[in-house]
């Protein structure tokens, strides 16, 4: 799987691309911020995503509505707390509230990508 994570934070970024390594994926690209990829083609070069609801203060939102539009999984893993506005915009998208597990985070992206059962959402 080739996998792009939307995250500002560095630990967190790092963190998460090992985990997705660990777990099997053959690419992870990290993005902290949207000018480091295109967002007009989001898609289909990855298998599925991880976006942090708001990078440096600004929403991810438009580019899930992309991603969703062309069909790639995502899966939301954020410290923004409004999950009823974001579960609104994105039914059956799952959402994970940081801090989060390693196993939640790679159970959220498999669920996601059809290869899980989703267990739920924040």
């Amino acid at each position: 799987m080739r996998i792009l994570v939307l995250e500002d934070e560095f630990l967190i970024a790092m963190d998460v691309e090992q985990l997705c390594r660990d777990n099997g994926a053959a690419d992870v690209v990290i993005a902290q911020d949207l000018t480091a990829i295109d967002p007009e083609q989001p898609g289909p070069s990855f298998d599925a995503a991880i976006l942090d609801i708001m990078l440096g203060g600004i929403s991810t939102l438009p580019f899930a509505r992309k991603l969703h539009e062309r069909g790639v999984p995502f899966i939301f893993a954020s410290g923004y707390t409004d999950f009823e506005e974001i579960l609104a915009a994105f039914p059956g998208v799952l959402v994970i509230g940081k801090p989060y597990s390693g196993d939640e985070l790679i159970e959220a992206v498999a669920a996601a990508s059809g290869r899980l059962a989703a267990s739920g959402s924040a």
